[in-house]
């Protein structure tokens, strides 16, 4: 199977088990709230977030809190400790120091969770995914990983050990790299089928990018013929990216995305309801 939009894998980085079921795509398995349970998460979310940050203790005689909503996603609510999994598993990814943080790893989770309720919409059917696929992308990802090589990797003690230091058995992560895999499918049979790059932006591409960084070495630059099927697959990349970008967008203004947590960015609702605290569903 050839994936084209290797550009995507850190966007999909798969989350937790229990929100995704990725052969066939079927019924979200994460809780889904009615309006009235969801603003009682909300207020619950709110308030745990709250004796959280000031240090103290739940009440006497009240259960303490061990895990809180951050994100209801059109009814999906989103915990705490999956945004930790999330994050997890996104150390995996060799992302920027800066990108590798809960706030990123919630944004990743509550985008993949808008798109794979929108393959459930579609009735999708989940393609043929291999075991084999799933293995020759976990070889490649872990010659890349630090820590992992030379050699401790490549035996499965190894891997499992090297894992389980990060929170993640082998089992997990060949789950949800498959689920990634489902995922990239589906983007790039939604997006990238008749894409079609003209021959003259190639050309346009390699005099104005690519010449001048040769030049600028004083070497010579291989020829346009043969630059341009990695020319033209940068270009489709930019294309996927927007449209992809602007679907995001508006699957976000047609659902509900209530985030409880700030710092995990803003929500958005459905026209024509209300904008309170908390959002609405």
């Amino acid at each position: 199977m050839r994936i084209l939009v290797p550009f995507l894998l850190s966007l999909l980085a798969a989350g937790p088990l229990s929100a995704q079921n990725a052969a066939p795509v079927g019924a979200d398995q994460k809780t889904h709230v009615t309006a009235g349970q969801g603003a009682t998460a909300a207020s619950e979310a709110s308030r745990a977030a709250s004796t959280q940050k000031q240090g103290t203790a739940a009440p006497e005689g009240q259960p303490v809190v061990l895990d809180s909503v951050v994100a209801i996603v059109n009814g999906t609510v989103l915990l705490e400790s999956d945004v930790e999994q999330e994050r997890r598993f996104e150390s995996l990814q060799l992302l920027p120091a800066n990108q590798n943080n809960d706030t990123h790893a919630a944004e990743h989770l509550i985008t993949r969770t808008l798109i794979l309720q929108q393959m459930q919409q579609e009735n999708q059917k989940a393609p043929n995914i291999t075991q084999a696929d799933v293995d020759k992308f976990v070889a490649e990802l872990k010659k890349q990983l630090p820590g992992c090589l030379p050699t401790r990797c490549q035996s499965a003690a190894g891997w499992a050990s090297y894992l389980a230091e990060r929170g993640m058995t082998p089992a997990e992560v060949d789950a949800r790299w498959h689920e990634r895999l489902v995922v990239l499918d589906y983007l790039n049979q939604r997006f990238r089928t008749g894409l079609r790059i003209p021959p003259d932006q190639v050309q346009a591409y390699y005099q104005t990018n690519l010449l001048p960084q040769f030049r600028a070495k004083n070497e010579k630059a291989p020829s346009l013929k043969a630059l341009q099927p990695r020319i033209e697959e940068i270009l489709l990349q930019e294309q996927v990216t927007k449209q992809i970008d602007d679907w995001e967008a508006t699957l976000r203004q047609q659902g509900s995305v209530q985030i409880l947590v700030p710092a995990y960015g803003q929500s958005s609702t459905t026209a024509g309801e209300d904008d309170t605290p908390g959002g609405a569903l």
